[in-house]
């Protein structure tokens, strides 16, 4: 079952003064001319996992753009993560993200990777069971939502004994399959609770899950979307 997400209202977010509930001042980000806030700095419990800036991806090396391993969010999205991360922590949980704004220039590089021939390492990583060639609309787009500054890709981490490890979703991030689908009915019944564990705790603060990637979620601020931006990250 879908859990509808509440539109965010944005004269809310406008009176608390977007405000980054975890961080006693709004972080600055040295991305040069574009409106983002580094909320791996701004959300202390945050555990930063950042693939694209590294070779554990499915293009096998870091992503144009990708110059350091940061999450930047437009700040309305960093303040309601940060509402996220709080409640989850009353429960034992941190966020684990994976990715966060994303440069237009990386969203050409999938594009590109998309029509090049197999990596025999990454389709057995990533998409064993799918062509290549039907990556393309589904799962890799020409424009992403993330290159707004709106949407990350992320799971859970429970803590134990001061470690925090990644709970079971059923597939790694980024495994291009119907397996990966947020209700897919592979799935078992533990990693479908702890997908909806995740989808619940998002949706209660405006985020709405992409149903075929069970780690993708938006920030809802309406129909007035920000622009697309392809400054590096740094």
């Amino acid at each position: 079952m879908h859990v509808g997400a509440p539109r965010v209202s944005r004269t809310a977010l406008a009176l608390a003064g977007l405000t980054l509930l975890l961080s006693g001042c709004a972080a600055s980000t040295p991305t040069a001319g574009a409106p983002l806030v580094d909320a791996g700095r701004a959300i202390p419990a945050l555990q930063l996992d950042i693939r694209y800036a590294g070779r554990d991806n499915f293009v096998g090396a870091p992503v144009r753009g990708y110059e350091a391993p940061k999450c930047l969010l437009l700040r309305p999205a960093a303040d309601a993560l940060a509402q996220v991360a709080h409640d989850l922590a009353q429960d034992g949980y941190v966020l684990h993200v994976f990715d966060c704004y994303r440069p237009q220039r990386a969203v050409r590089h999938f594009v590109e990777w998309a029509h090049g021939s197999d990596d025999p390492r990454s389709k057995r990583a990533h998409y064993p069971d799918v062509d290549k060639s039907t990556l393309l609309g589904s799962y890799i787009a020409e424009t992403s939502g993330h290159s707004r500054g709106l949407t990350l890709d992320l799971t859970l981490a429970r803590c134990d004994a001061g470690r925090c490890l990644p709970i079971d979703m059923g597939t790694p991030f980024d495994f291009f399959d119907e397996r990966a689908h947020t209700d897919s009915p592979r799935a078992t019944a533990a990693q479908r609770a702890n997908r909806e564990r995740l989808r619940a705790a998002m949706a209660r603060h405006g985020f709405r899950n992409y149903p075929l990637e069970w780690w993708h979620y938006t920030l809802d601020l309406g129909p007035s979307l920000p622009p697309l931006l392809d400054v590096p990250v740094r």
